[in-house]
């Protein structure tokens, strides 16, 4: 579709599986699934990063969620989980930050939170911060965002995240993606993530800008796609 090849976008996702019932198995299947589609890596919980391993997710980058999925845990804790997650085998820590904290307009706080775990995983590890910015725009506006992603450069990551997909304000949107990318990229880039069930979904999220998605329904979204350009 586009100017989208299959195996182009399926680099660009990290296939995902994060609900609370997930078993073992189910993440068996979701590594053997991310490999046969030619996913960049998978997004699990910092419970299941062992047993991705096991399941032979060495051969490609494994994601963990941290303070997930409200992020108000205290940054000590975030930290904490952050660190496991990498002595599990995670290469790559996508935290959520206190949306609270960015509401009420403490992005201190905001960027202190997100330094704590960078600081716990060291700097080779890839640093994702989710900022709910549907919540952001939704309640605030866009200078929540904005500052919000601004806070995260300051702390230190490398991407800024729109969703979690678990909140009720929901998850990733052009308008987001497009304000994120305007605020810190290229210096961090943008994973889009939340609510991007169709091909459409995923290109409108690439042509504003995303390097990354967040994807769990990621083989019919690829299917959408043509093969890739020579």
């Amino acid at each position: 579709m586009g100017n989208y090849g299959r195996e182009e976008v399926a680099a660009l996702v990290d296939h995902t599986l994060l609900k609370p019932e997930a078993t073992e198995g189910d993440i068996a299947r979701l590594v053997e699934e991310a490999t046969e589609l030619g996913a960049y890596a998978v997004c699990v919980s910092p419970s299941m990063v062992a047993v991705a391993n096991r399941s032979g997710a060495a051969q490609l980058p494994i994601a963990a969620v941290v303070g997930f999925p409200s992020g108000k845990h205290l940054s000590d804790i975030k930290a904490e989980e952050a660190r496991l997650a990498v002595a599990a085998g995670a290469a790559e820590i996508d935290m959520v930050i206190d949306v609270g904290a960015a509401v009420s307009g403490d992005f201190t706080a905001v960027a202190a939170d997100v330094a704590a775990v960078r600081a716990a995983i060291g700097q080779k590890i890839v640093l994702k911060v989710i900022v709910e910015s549907a919540a952001l725009l939704s309640i605030v506006g866009e200078q929540a965002l904005v500052s919000a992603c601004r806070a995260a450069e300051d702390g230190g990551t490398d991407f800024v995240k729109t969703s979690t997909g678990f909140h009720p304000a929901g998850g990733a949107s052009v308008r987001a993606v497009a304000l994120m990318c305007a605020t810190v990229g290229p210096r961090v880039e943008v994973k889009a993530s939340g609510g991007i069930r169709t091909t459409t979904d995923a290109v409108s999220m690439l042509d504003a800008g995303a390097t990354r998605l967040g994807l769990s329904g990621t083989r019919s979204v690829l299917d959408g796609f043509g093969a890739s350009r020579e």
